[in-house]
């Protein structure tokens, strides 16, 4: 009876440790796509100004990224806030402040720079690991990846990807940086989105080569998909990281 007892008491401490470990953090990744020949004049104005602003008002800068081919002259970067309503008020602070306001008139005195902004709202999936701003080597590639799931099979996705495709990636030599699930509107279903880091290019497609001939990966894919597949589409972006990324 004592065993069982402080088998329950293990099991139970494992527990609340996976369950502090959890990022309950409200994500935003914001895609900004610049005019013509403007992406240079919105880096400078993130590097020296923005970025310090946004700290300022409480929120986290994750990461900022630039696309290899990147013929929509776009930045993507991810924010983090401690809740939805915290984020709300601080781009309504961001917005009214005196500097920020004063920044973008000056920045914006040849021309307009943004063109478009669009957001992706997020939570971290359970199995997401901690987000890592320094490593040994800080020459990576990363790679974003958004992923589709068939009509219902979202959570058959992330169900794969926490029991084994987390495990099947680091074993090819991949490193995962952070896994989202998309906060969608009501009536669509969400994404799972995700950052990976390579090498190179040339290194993230020798990794996905072999993952994708991996005998075991081939029986878990057989054996989530008996039913149909799962995935609908997937998107890839390869990013190099700016240079006053957090994550690089």
């Amino acid at each position: 009876m004592k065993k069982l007892l402080l088998l329950v008491a293990l099991m139970s401490a494992g527990n609340l440790v996976f369950a502090q470990k959890q990022d309950n953090r409200y994500f935003e990744m914001r895609i900004y796509y610049c005019e013509p020949g403007r992406l240079p004049n919105l880096l400078t104005r993130f590097r020296d100004h923005t970025t310090k602003i946004f700290e300022r008002h409480g929120m986290t800068n994750i990461g900022y990224w630039v696309p290899v081919q990147n013929d929509k002259n776009a930045l993507y970067y991810v924010l983090a806030y401690p809740s939805k309503e915290a984020r709300d008020a601080s781009w309504k602070a961001f917005g009214a402040d005196p500097e920020w306001k004063k920044v973008s008139e000056e920045s914006q005195r040849d021309g307009k720079i943004v063109a478009k902004v669009e957001s992706i709202f997020m939570n971290a999936t359970d199995f997401s690991p901690k987000i890592k701003e320094k490593v040994k080597n800080p020459e990576r590639m990363f790679e974003l990846r958004i992923y589709t799931g068939t009509p219902n099979n979202i959570d058959n996705v992330l169900a794969r990807f926490r029991n084994h495709t987390l495990k099947l990636f680091k074993k090819h030599g991949m490193q995962n940086i952070a896994y989202w699930k998309s906060i969608e509107k009501e009536g669509t279903q969400a994404r799972l989105v995700y950052i990976l880091a390579h090498k190179s290019e040339e290194a993230a497609k020798a990794s996905f080569d072999a993952f994708r001939k991996d005998t075991k990966w081939i029986k878990v894919r057989d054996e989530s998909e008996k039913n149909g597949k799962i995935v609908e589409k997937v998107e890839s972006i390869f990013m190099t990281p700016t240079d006053f990324s957090t994550i690089k």
